[in-house]
C-alpha cells in the first residue's frame, strides 16, 4: 500500500503545473484590488497568457487587496521596486505626473474604450512629457473604462440643478465642471469611497455602473443617474525599470507585445462588469435615472470648456498643455489612423 501511495504521488507531481520556483523569472505583481475585481480578472488572464507565451520561463507571484502597494502612492512604489509589476493610478497621484493626471479630461466626445486607448497612445507618442513623467517605469497596459455616471446615497439626481450642494467624489477632470454646477466635488482614491459614502462624508460619487456591484456601492447608495462623463485612457499597469532590466531582450519583447492583449482583457471585463452593475442595480432596488438630453449637452459643453482651462493651467508646471488638448480633440474628431499628423482642430 505504501508503494502504491508513493507511486500515485509521483504521478500526480508529474502531472501538476510547473511550480513558479522552477521558472527562470518569477515576477511579483501588486494591486490594491481583490482578485475577484474585474480589473484583477483581466490581470490574471494576462499573467496566464504571458506564462504560456513564455513557455514557462516567466511566472508571477501576485499580491492583491493592497497587501503590497497603495492606491495613491503606487507609481513611486512600483518605480522603487516594491513590486516588479503593478497597477498604477496617475490620475490620483498628486505630484510629478501633472500632464498624466490632467490629460484624462481632454477626451470630450470619445465614444468607445478602444478609442480611449488609441488616442492615449497617439498622444504619448507625440508628446515626450507623457513618458518623462513615468521615468523609471515601462507601461505594459493603458486602461480605458466604462463611462462614469453619478451614484448618490439619498438624493436622486434628475437634472443638473439637483447637483447643487452635493459633496461628490469626482476625478480631477470633472471637478471644475461639477463645481460650476453648484456641487462640492472632492478627489479621493476609489478604495476610500465606500466608507465615505457609508459614513455620509460624501453624498455621492462619479463612477461607472459596474461599481454598483464590484465595489458594493448598492449597500450604501440608492440612485444612479446616467450622466455620461467622457473619460480618457491612462497608463494603469507598469513594470519597474529595475525589474525590466533583469529580463533578457526576448522576454522584454514578449511583455511589450502583450500590451494589446492586456488592454483587450480590461475592455472585456469592464463591459461585462457594466452590464452586471445594471443588473445588480435592478435586483437591489437602486434607481436608475436617465439624464435629459439637454442637460447632457450642457454638461459636455462645460466639460470641454474647463478641460481647455486645465490644459492652459499646466503652464504653472512648465508644461504646454493646450497643444495636447487640441491634439486629443482632433484625434477624437478625425480618427487615429495617422498618429503623427498635426492637429486639424482650428484654433479657438
Amino acid at each position: 500500500m505504501r508503494k502504491l501511495i508513493i507511486a500515485i504521488s509521483l504521478i500526480l507531481a508529474a502531472c501538476s503545473p510547473k511550480p513558479a520556483s522552477h521558472a527562470e523569472y518569477t515576477l511579483t505583481y501588486a494591486s490594491p484590488y481583490p482578485p475577484t475585481h474585474p480589473f484583477s480578472k483581466a490581470d490574471i488572464a494576462w499573467m496566464k497568457h504571458v506564462e504560456q507565451a513564455s513557455g514557462g520561463r516567466i511566472a508571477f507571484k501576485p499580491f492583491w487587496s493592497g497587501a503590497l502597494i497603495s492606491s495613491n502612492m503606487s507609481i513611486s512604489e512600483i518605480r522603487h521596486g516594491l513590486a516588479d509589476i503593478g497597477l498604477i493610478t496617475p490620475i490620483y497621484t498628486r505630484g510629478g505626473v501633472h500632464l498624466q493626471r490632467t490629460q484624462a479630461g481632454f477626451y470630450g466626445g470619445v465614444k468607445t474604450m478602444e478609442q480611449q486607448v488609441a488616442v492615449y497612445d497617439c498622444l504619448a507618442a507625440r508628446f515626450p512629457q507623457y513618458n518623462q513623467e513615468l521615468a523609471g517605469l515601462h507601461v505594459l497596459a493603458v486602461q480605458a473604462g466604462n463611462f462614469p455616471g453619478l451614484i448618490t446615497r439619498d438624493r436622486p439626481i434628475h437634472t443638473l440643478a439637483d447637483l447643487k450642494g452635493l459633496r461628490l467624489r469626482a476625478q480631477t477632470d470633472s471637478i471644475d465642471t461639477l463645481r460650476a454646477l453648484g456641487a462640492d466635488p472632492v478627489n479621493m482614491p476609489m478604495a476610500d469611497v465606500y466608507s465615505a459614502l457609508a459614513k455620509g462624508v460624501i453624498d455621492g460619487v462619479v463612477a461607472p455602473a459596474d461599481t454598483i456591484k464590484s465595489l458594493h456601492f448598492a449597500e450604501v447608495a440608492h440612485h444612479y443617474t446616467t450622466l455620461r462623463l467622457s473619460r480618457g485612457g491612462y497608463p494603469a499597469r507598469a513594470m519597474s525599470d529595475l525589474a525590466w532590466r533583469r529580463l533578457p531582450a526576448d522576454l522584454q519583447k514578449l511583455l511589450a507585445e502583450s500590451k494589446p492583449y492586456w488592454e483587450a482583457q480590461l475592455n472585456t471585463q469592464n463591459a461585462k462588469a457594466e452590464q452586471a452593475g445594471f443588473d445588480f442595480a435592478k435586483a437591489h432596488h437602486v434607481e436608475v435615472i436617465p439624464l435629459p438630453a439637454q442637460d447632457q449637452a450642457r454638461f459636455d459643453t462645460l466639460y470641454n470648456r474647463f478641460a481647455l482651462v486645465q490644459a492652459r493651467d499646466l503652464s504653472r508646471f512648465g508644461i504646454d498643455g493646450e497643444p495636447v488638448f487640441r491634439a486629443a480633440q482632433s484625434l477624437i474628431a478625425h480618427g487615429t489612423a495617422d498618429c503623427a499628423a498635426p492637429s486639424k482642430e482650428p484654433a479657438r
